[in-house]
């Protein structure tokens, strides 16, 4: 097994036992949705010699792990493991994902400024047919169970999806698949 080159930034020790089990390399447990003072003081110094690489789960927890980063740690790398890919008796996790899957995001990384944004608007469920029409609540659920949304009115849809990084596209796809 060659050593990874680049620090792997993940949420758990989970996360970190699977890694560990078919690749050598520097892992950092944040320990859940908090980064801890510690955590990100170490990062900075640890980001002037090396690439940091966050790896954390298609959710909200995740995603504030990525702000919290982004907001503290310049240069920042991303890896991104698609939602439907990590996803194992309802839990969705790195822990989840196969070895492939991981390899795979390590290869595909994003800088932090050319991560996907949560740019979703009101006016964007509208013109999608998410909100202002009749059938709108029974595409929501559709859409909602497709990208794991789950059951919520427009507001709380929209909320759910800008927690987690869903961008328009994957909106778009999801009523696609519908139709």
């Amino acid at each position: 097994m060659d050593k990874y080159p680049a620090i792997i930034v993940v949420e758990g020790k989970s996360d970190k036992d699977l890694i560990d089990s078919f690749m050598v390399a520097d892992i950092v447990i944040t320990n859940g949705s908090e980064v801890s003072r510690g955590t990100i003081e170490f990062l900075q110094k640890a980001a002037k010699k090396r690439s940091i690489v966050v790896l954390t789960d298609p959710d909200s927890p995740g995603k504030r792990i990525r702000d919290i980063l982004n907001q503290n740690i310049s240069g920042l790398l991303h890896a991104y493991i698609p939602k439907e890919r990590c996803i194992k008796k309802h839990k969705v996790g790195v822990a989840e994902s196969s070895k492939e899957d991981i390899i795979q995001a390590l290869a595909n990384l994003i800088p932090a400024d050319a991560s996907p944004k949560a740019t979703l608007t009101m006016n964007d469920l509208t013109e999608l047919g998410l909100s202002g029409r009749d059938d709108s609540s029974k595409l929501r659920d559709v859409v909602g169970e497709t990208l794991h949304l789950g059951h919520a009115n427009a507001k709380t849809f929209l909320k759910r999806a800008n927690a987690i990084g869903v961008t328009r596209k994957e909106l778009e796809d999801g009523i696609n698949g519908r139709r």
